[in-house]
């Protein structure tokens, strides 16, 4: 059978800090290609040569990966400090559209961490620029010592909406994450519907309501150890099986 095609945003990066390169971790590719039996394919975060309409006849399915940069904060109307830290305009010119567009079209696309932060925001939702400094919250960023295995360990549980759309994917209400993400959703978006808060009452699931798709968003990392974890394997496999009728 052939495999549909899942587009990898890729994301800026600065090789020997002076030549500019566009990457993706290996993880998305191995979750996309092994759970999901897609075939990834990386496409640039750079809106002069990513065109959004091309970008969604092309791809039968988006992944949008973590970064490091975060959203500017004038893509959601707040003015830019340095509690929010380093940015990347090109991918927020090439995401915020191409997550509209693809849920105008009926394309696929999954959201991870940064990738679910930009669903909030293109949909007019607001975030906060770090979480851990809300009164109340926990510390939700990776872990700065340690292994990688160390730093994409479960940190928490999240609690889902009983009977919700992620609740029918994982067949549970509460499942066990990892976390490395500085900030997070303040005000939700228009159709934005949080399905899942950690357990200081941080977002950390969401759906695009009336979407004729699969449109959902985690603010973990579920790429990692995909194929054996057992929250992130449904997860993927649900994105593949929203693929196929993409497939010619």
């Amino acid at each position: 059978m052939k495999r549909p095609i899942v587009g990898v945003i890729s994301n800026s990066y600065l090789q020997d800090d002076s030549y500019p390169v566009q990457l993706a971790g290996t993880s998305n590719l191995e979750a996309v290609y092994n759970v999901t039996k897609a075939m990834p394919v990386i496409f640039p975060a750079v809106p002069t040569i990513s065109d959004i309409d091309e970008l969604c006849e092309r791809f039968d399915g988006i992944l949008l990966t973590g970064a490091r940069p975060n959203i500017h904060p004038s893509e959601y109307g707040e003015a830019e400090t340095e509690a929010h830290g380093v940015f990347d305009r090109d991918r927020d010119a090439v995401a915020l559209p191409l997550i509209r567009a693809c849920v105008e079209l009926g394309v696929p696309i999954l959201g991870i961490c940064r990738g679910f932060q930009e669903f909030n925001v293109a949909f007019g939702g607001s975030l906060h620029p770090e979480i851990r400094e809300i009164p109340g919250r926990i510390n939700h960023r990776m872990p700065p010592e340690g292994t990688v295995d160390e730093k994409f360990a479960m940190r928490h549980d999240v609690k889902l909406v009983p009977g919700g759309h992620f609740a029918k994917i994982f067949g549970k209400d509460i499942v066990t994450t990892n976390s490395l993400h500085g900030q997070g959703i303040k005000e939700a978006g228009n159709r934005i519907i949080i399905e899942g808060y950690a357990t200081d009452g941080t977002p950390e699931a969401l759906r695009v309501e009336n979407a004729t798709n699969f449109a959902y968003a985690v603010q973990w990392h579920p790429e990692w150890n995909a194929s054996e974890d057992n929250v992130s394997k449904p997860l993927f496999e649900e994105f593949g099986k929203a693929m196929m009728s993409n497939v010619d």
